[in-house]
């Protein structure tokens, strides 16, 4: 063992990770001792899991992915990108603060200063604009915990803002009546942050190690065997150390916080040692809520959401049909970090995703990123008075609402070869007065069209006599307007003559009896 990965584990075991580590990982992890309650850390125990009914009623969410790689202002995986040679933010960096040897990640951090941040204020905004539920970030790959973390020095009291960013936004999401989860993306970052003990491999300072090559600054860019350029999103090669000081870590966030949702940014890790969290996590809300959990926690791995344990997340895309389970698809409306100048999603397209997302069973949990200040900027509050707008005429139809027989009928969805749910939405087009989509409440049927048709609107799936076997429709309505339209039903569709003025952009909703 050479000298840095020994300072490495001395770092770890001063911080109360463990008394003692075998050099071989042991088949019975030591130290995961869980609250106790229904659940056990086994995929048989957890299978039992049941997603809570307020999740399946929520439908919206938003996120704050905001951390001190949003000082630079330069976009997503800033941390990891400055480290490599010829990538636009190593260019960046260079070209504005230095060499990454001389002035590295750990130079940026003073720089989030958040000086604007009003927690209160913004959860008001995202309440407004439909959110029932709201995410902080907890940590992102850059090993950078935004809580007075137990394990790790490098955090938000000590650093930058030097405030509790994590409590700050749980207690404004409670004030406020939102549901409150937190997102941990640290299983990865061994792999992730590797690149900060590298060096260029061309020009003045070739082979001049980067600052995270110093067994000093270990606790922040964490001692890993070799430099992954390429990155494989697996566990492969992550030391079982590394596997207990994750479980420690993201425990004590658990712990200190009991958040409603718990998210973490790939499948469920490093198998005996998540299964306990995730356990852990159930049993503390059952303790609370007569023996039920009514948590949730998220995997991006299918086979850990089929039979409990989890529910399933997609990143940045839609299923293809309606879901068995409630499951949720997180995106953002321009790059996770924020980066000057970006273009953002129109409301337009984030309300053609709610609902495409809802009609099939999800959830919609929608970031925006915040700038170093804390504070949105114009085009933020642009899109999110868009999204207010629409839904304080059409909420009725998103929350609390579940699927119809079908999720909807469209030419773009027929025409679709999409395979994989994630990473889809850059596939997407524009819905248009031919998209619609259907949700359902007690006796009433919403079917949204994702256009304004130019004289009525037609309806091909409530055809009487097809093979839907749709009921006499008694009444139809159209949200943000007074009083019945008239229709016509028969075995081309229902048709319905639409009045003078849209009561809305993006999508309208008509509010449909009897079928």
């Amino acid at each position: 063992m050479g000298i840095n990965r020994r300072k490495m584990l001395s770092a770890l075991l001063a911080g109360g990770v463990a008394s003692r580590l075998p050099a071989v990982e042991p088949q019975t992890p030591p130290g995961l001792e869980i609250e106790k309650g229904p659940f056990e850390g086994t995929r048989r125990s957890l299978s039992a899991y049941e997603i809570p009914e307020w999740f399946r009623d929520a439908k919206f969410g938003i996120w704050a992915h905001w951390g001190p790689q949003s000082a630079i202002e330069d976009g997503d995986w800033y941390a990891r990108n400055m480290y490599m040679q010829g990538s636009p933010q190593y260019n960046y960096h260079v070209e504005t603060y230095g060499h990454p040897s001389k002035f590295g990640y750990k130079d940026t951090i003073p720089a989030w200063h958040a000086q604007q941040f009003e927690p209160e204020a913004l959860m008001e905004l995202y309440k407004n604009a439909g959110a029932k539920y709201f995410f902080s970030m907890g940590v992102h790959h850059d090993n950078f915990d935004l809580w007075n973390s137990k394990h790790q020095r490098w955090n938000s009291v000590n650093m930058g803002p030097k405030k509790d960013i994590v409590g700050l936004w749980k207690r404004a999401a409670q004030n406020h009546g939102l549901k409150f989860g937190v997102s941990e993306h640290l299983w990865i970052t061994y792999k992730w942050f590797s690149t900060s003990h590298g060096s260029d491999a061309t020009g003045p300072l070739a082979h001049q190690p980067y600052d995270g090559a110093n067994p000093e600054n270990f606790d922040l860019y964490v001692a890993s065997d070799e430099v992954d350029n390429k990155l494989d999103w697996n566990e492969s090669g992550i030391p079982w150390w590394w596997k207990r000081h994750w479980y420690a870590r993201i425990r004590d966030l658990v712990d200190n916080y009991q958040p409603d949702l718990l998210y973490t940014d790939g499948a469920l890790p490093f198998e005996d040692y998540g299964l306990n969290l995730v356990a852990h996590h159930y049993n503390l809300s059952a303790r609370k809520n007569g023996g039920k959990a009514q948590t949730v926690y998220f995997s991006k791995r299918v086979e850990d959401t089929t039979h409990g344990i989890a529910t399933l997340d997609v990143e940045r895309g839609v299923v293809d049909s309606i879901w068995p389970r409630p499951f949720q698809t997180d995106t953002c409306i321009g790059d996770w970090h924020y980066k000057r100048g970006i273009r953002y999603k129109t409301p337009k397209t984030v309300i053609d995703l709610l609902v495409d997302i809802v009609s099939r069973n999800g959830n919609l949990l929608l970031n925006f990123p915040l700038p170093a200040s804390g504070a949105l900027d114009l085009e933020e509050r642009n899109v999110l008075a868009g999204i207010t707008e629409w839904m304080g005429i059409n909420a009725e139809a998103i929350h609390g609402t579940r699927p119809w027989k079908i999720f909807g009928e469209s030419p773009a969805a027929a025409a679709s070869t999409e395979k994989s749910s994630s990473f889809n939405e850059r596939e997407r087009k524009d819905l248009t007065a031919e998209d619609v989509r259907f949700t359902t409440k007690g006796d009433v049927l919403y079917a949204f069209v994702m256009g304004w048709p130019q004289y009525e609107a037609v309806i091909k799936p409530l055809a009487v006599g097809g093979p839907l076997r749709v009921g006499k429709i008694g009444r139809v309505e159209l949200l943000g307007h007074a009083g019945p339209l008239e229709f016509a039903q028969n075995e081309a569709g229902l048709r319905v003559v639409l009045p003078p003025q849209k009561p809305c952009d993006y999508a309208v909703v008509f509010r449909i009896a009897g079928a």
